[in-house]
């Protein structure tokens, strides 16, 4: 299973090594293919849905090409500010936690999970669209099965590791951006002369219009078509959410690589927009439209031949689709990132923190990958669906943090120079964000708008048990350790080195002082005058908190080795042989099991003690919420011929 693994996913790497953290920074080009995929992507389906709900009067399709160009910029600079804030990762979530409360940053955290698992499922079902432009129509049948192999595909590469799965799909990137740059210069130049009356008559006949329905009427048809292109601005908050993820200096980066993502995706969804009006798209059953207004542009090239032409429409269409699977990706670097955060914060899973050996947070990985796979067969892949789902939760995370950038910047004016400038943007770009997400609940709350909302709600309450869970069983142990921390220290100053030959206690201990002395005391109680050597072992996960930043591991390390020291020194004081060994991986029961084999070398008339907690009430959520260490512990002990012993410890 060793080899399988390996060989799916690499060699697993030592995440001590200063050089590894430094090998997986991304710089700011390789952050804009990784984070800025997903809002560059997103102009193959938000301009589209933009431009459709506009009906019969495309003509207003300008005002929506100028309207989400400033957008794109406004939310950009909005979100500069959330990187100079919390430079160390968070985004949305981090903003929401610390500026709003802790409630409505559960409420904005939940909606960027969600947000970016319908990152990963739309962006599939988008770029599975593309290429089904080229293949009759008899492949729709086909396409959810297509979309689940790519999932698939992505969750595999994502395990390997993050900046594999980039310089992966990098040549992707690259060709999306050289053939779209060609397309959309190419087509606004080839029907340039059209540029000139564009204005004029497009003012002309929203004049017209609004004699017929009224300008209330003109401005809800544009706001309602705006609103609906609303995903064409997921993804600008993917830098703010994955700083930690970005190579030093992590804001100067984390400002560059937003720079590239808003100037690539305005020019990018603003020129469809274009191409959309100049060349009069028109919606052809089985083909994006997208795919119909490249195909009128390639043809008039005057290439002469039509399998040219074609070749030429599926090398853009696969670029494109090729983005979108890049965009997916963004969910996969994303998702795990902002579950790590809340774990932190004991809204989820603890494990959510954990890195695998490739260092990646693998849990959240598979977790976003499944639940991609549910919706999409959910929704039968369904763009026009998954885009109302996708527009309310990344807009609603989008209020929710400008709004604490505004509350922000209100309460430091005193003290912040340009605090105007700031604040003014900040509330510019509330007021659209919060003018998107009510349109879109009040129009298309029957259309899919209900099962946001049903799921945030469910998923918040789920995440308010979990934290409540963790809060309670954290005051019980806090209780422990205070009916412990009276223990006294004997009066003996001399450090006693343990011998090998004598009876030897190995003490398996975490964070709690309380725990271990508990652990000790019980031995000591049960086994009055046996052991004569007391060892103490700790082993720290390395996990994406700690990962996150310079010199979080070396903290750890002097956190640990103090807690251990306490052990060692109480048991000195009262005169015992006593030493402590400390180990660090990302998966702490094989380098606890690693520990103990060691010391069973050293010593071998070693037993082995832990505790575990106890609830009155044990379910399968209890045990998923907590770590059961202690127990694969001692089954990987026992099967080696090494004995140990777990000590309940009831809460």
């Amino acid at each position: 299973m060793l080899k399988i693994r390996e060989m799916l996913l690499g060699k697993a790497l030592d995440p001590l090594k200063s050089e590894t953290r430094h090998s997986l920074a991304l710089v700011a080009f390789l952050a804009w293919v990784g984070l800025g995929a997903d809002g560059l992507s997103s102009s193959a389906y938000g301009p589209e849905e933009s431009f459709r709900a506009l009906g019969e009067h495309t003509h207003l399709g300008l005002y929506l090409a100028l309207a989400t160009a400033l957008t794109v910029f406004i939310i950009a600079l909005a979100y500069n500010q959330v990187i100079e804030l919390f430079p160390t990762g968070g985004g949305g979530y981090r903003v929401a936690t610390k500026l709003v409360g802790p409630y409505l940053g559960l409420i904005s955290g939940v909606a960027l999970i969600l947000d970016y698992v319908l990152t990963i499922a739309i962006s599939i079902a988008s770029g599975v669209d593309a290429l089904a432009s080229l293949l009759p129509l008899g492949f729709q049948d086909y396409k959810l099965w297509a979309e689940a192999f790519f999932v698939g595909m992505l969750i595999v590469l994502n395990l390997r590791g993050l900046k594999e799965a980039i310089q992966f799909l990098l040549p992707i990137f690259l060709g999306f951006v050289a053939t779209h740059l060609v397309l959309i210069v190419y087509g606004i130049f080839a029907h340039a002369e059209y540029l000139p009356a564009l204005v004029p008559s497009t003012l002309s006949d929203t004049g017209a219009l609004a004699q017929n329905i009224g300008w209330a009427g003109v401005a809800s048809m544009l706001l309602l078509a705006y609103s609906q292109g609303g995903g064409t601005y997921t993804g600008l908050e993917a830098v703010s959410n994955n700083v930690n993820m970005l190579a030093e200096p992590r804001v100067r980066t984390g400002k560059v690589t937003m720079i590239y993502m808003a100037l690539s995706l305005a020019f990018t969804a603003g020129g469809i927009f274009l191409l959309y009006l100049l060349w009069d798209a028109r919606h052809v059953n089985g083909e994006t439209l997208n795919a119909t207004t490249f195909r009128l542009i390639i043809d008039s090239m005057g290439t002469g031949s039509r399998w040219l032409n074609d070749i030429l429409l599926a090398v853009v269409l696969a670029f494109e689709a090729g983005l979108l699977f890049v965009a997916a990706n963004t969910g996969f670097l994303g998702g795990p990132a902002v579950l790590s955060n809340m774990a932190v914060d004991s809204w989820v899973p603890h494990k959510f923190r954990y890195l695998s050996t490739r260092l990646v947070t693998q849990n959240g990985i598979l977790v976003m990958g499944i639940a991609a796979l549910i919706i999409l067969f959910w929704t039968r892949g369904s763009v026009t669906l998954l885009i109302v789902l996708y527009s309310i939760s990344v807009f609603l995370t989008f209020a929710i943090s400008l709004f604490g950038l505004c509350r922000y910047w209100w309460r430091h004016r005193r003290h912040l120079a340009h605090w105007k400038r700031r604040f003014l943007l900040s509330l510019v770009g509330f007021v659209i964000c919060a003018s998107i997400l009510s349109v879109l609940l009040f129009e298309k709350l029957t259309e899919g708008g209900w099962a946001t909302a049903v799921i945030i709600a469910a998923i918040s309450a789920l995440c308010i048990y979990i934290r409540n869970h963790y809060r309670d069983t954290k005051e019980a142990i806090r209780s422990v350790d205070q009916i412990f921390s009276s223990q006294p220290f004997g009066t003996n100053l001399k450090a006693i080195e343990p011998d090998p030959v004598n009876q030897t206690a190995v003490f398996i201990v975490g964070t709690s002082r309380g725990g271990g002395l508990h652990a000790l005391l019980w031995v000591q109680r049960m086994f009055p005058e046996h052991f004569k050597n007391f060892i103490f072992v700790n082993a720290r996960t390395v996990d994406s908190h700690a990962y996150g930043g310079e010199g979080a591991v070396e903290q750890m390390r002097a956190e640990a080795n103090a807690t251990l020291q306490f052990f060692v020194d109480f048991c000195r004081s009262h005169g015992m042989a006593s030493t402590s060994f400390l180990g660090f991986g990302t998966d702490a029961v094989q380098e606890v099991t690693k520990l103990c084999y060691d010391i069973s070398k050293q010593y071998p008339n070693a037993i082995f003690f832990t505790s575990k907690l106890i609830f009155e009430q044990d379910n399968w959520f209890i045990r998923l919420l907590h770590n059961q260490a202690a127990l694969a512990i001692q089954r990987r002990l026992h099967f080696d011929g090494l004995q140990m012993v777990i000590l309940p410890m009831k809460v």
